[in-house]
């Protein structure tokens, strides 16, 4: 019987373990975790959302503060039009996250950046293109786009040096949405050098509607490797959401998988960036407590915890620090949602909003507990200690044992003797 160490990812001279982790914001997918998978041998991701707030977790920067002060006066004006982020400093933090990150890299793995389309910033085509750059010159060894289809993307990039030479990768739910990307994506003479195929079991914003339970990943890894055989093209597949051992890894890769994308095991490791008292309440989680649901104001579903504090909260929207997903005219479906609320609550200071959230802010706080659909199984990758927590694991170990196992078992941490 295989195991997914039989397996090798091939991208252009390297040979990989064929594990990535996913890309997870805001500051999930640390750096500290992207460096474990690659010092491992593997591919990790570090993730661009809401990379000035990082920056300033990470390095005391103050471009948030910054932001905040240029723009406080608009604070209590729902018109957020005029809340433009500075390029050069989004280029400068953007930088700096990714340098520092680039120069700790051990080992004989890759590190990428995921970029998500729908982060529009109010001005989407030179935000991400800013993004984009700024990663490439600071070192990236690949991007990741996500969240959004994608079509003019490779053109915003293509006159940088290392267009040809950064390894560039699409996430995709569909054959169709694949197929756009490709015909769009044609006139810059350059494939993707592997597509993510995410399927409905995966966490956060998911590429489906509410009939997610409909479809299959299996299926649609399937459908496009058939696809892109019958057109002669060889881009490595790269299945992701669900995969919960590395048999369910091995079982993609014997189908001719080039690797495979987790996360959820990956959230209550020390090298995520999620507080402890969160992934508790991951290790804590049943089935039910589980669902996919239409507050993001993206406008796409997303799977999370019902018991997020971005449920039903009532905070006022934070575009001036913020505005992450403010889109090209300045609008954000959770500030029409919280002016249409106090406008039918007139003198009531306790609104609550149900139907949208304040995504950036929520995210940025750790209050929006996104999760992938076997969270509900994460109690049962580790020991339970005496006060009833669940011990923490490490990446590594989460790791090797997707590159180890066999017959669908999960290796248990050594118990620690920390309380």
């Amino acid at each position: 019987m295989k195991c997914v160490d039989d397996f090798r990812l091939k991208l252009g001279d390297k040979e990989l373990v064929p594990i990535i982790t996913g890309g997870m914001g805001v500051d999930i997918s640390t750096a500290a975790l992207a460096l474990e998978a690659a010092r491992l041998g593997g591919i990790g991701h570090i993730s661009d959302a809401m990379v000035p707030t990082v920056t300033d977790r990470r390095f005391n920067t103050k471009y948030v503060k910054d932001k905040l002060k240029q723009y406080k006066f608009n604070v209590e004006n729902s018109d957020k039009s005029v809340v433009q982020f500075n390029l050069g400093l989004l280029e400068e933090a953007t930088k700096l996250h990714v340098g520092h990150t680039m120069d700790a890299k051990r080992g004989d793995g890759m590190v990428f950046i995921n970029c998500m389309e729908k982060l529009t910033m109010n001005a989407p085509k030179d935000t991400l293109r800013v993004r984009m750059r700024a990663a490439m010159d600071a070192g990236i060894d690949g991007i990741t786009l996500a969240a959004g289809l994608h079509l003019g993307s490779f053109a915003l990039i293509e006159d940088h040096p290392r267009f040809r030479d950064v390894k560039l990768g699409i996430i995709v739910s569909s054959l169709r949405a694949l197929q756009l990307f490709l015909k769009k994506s044609a006139r810059t003479n350059r494939l993707p050098d592997y597509i993510v195929i995410e399927g409905p079991l995966a966490g956060g914003h998911l590429g489906f509607g509410l009939d997610w339970a409909q479809y299959d990943l299996a299926t649609i890894v399937a459908e496009i490797r058939d696809w892109l055989v019958e057109q002669k093209l060889d881009i490595p597949l790269v299945p992701a959401g669900g995969i919960f051992t590395g048999t369910d890894a091995t079982n993609f890769l014997e189908m001719g998988a080039a690797a495979v994308q987790v996360a959820t095991r990956f959230t209550v490791t020390r090298e995520c960036g999620l507080p402890e008292n969160v992934q508790q309440e991951y290790f804590k989680a049943s089935e039910d407590e589980i669902e996919v649901n239409q507050i993001s104001p993206t406008g796409y579903p997303m799977r999370m915890l019902k018991s997020s504090p971005a449920i039903g909260d009532i905070i006022r929207p934070n575009c001036e620090a913020y505005g992450y997903l403010l889109d090209a005219s300045g609008n954000c479906q959770y500030i029409d949602a919280y002016n249409r609320e106090h406008a039918a609550h007139p003198g009531e200071r306790r609104v609550r909003i149900w139907d949208k959230t304040c995504l950036c802010t929520h995210m940025r706080n750790f209050d929006c507990w996104t999760c992938g659909h076997y969270t509900y199984r994460l109690k049962d990758t580790t020991h339970r200690n005496a006060d009833g927590s669940y011990q923490i694991l490490s990446a590594e170990h989460v790791f090797h044992d997707y590159q180890f196992s066999k017959d669908n078992r999960i290796a248990l941490p050594e118990i620690s003797t920390a309380v």
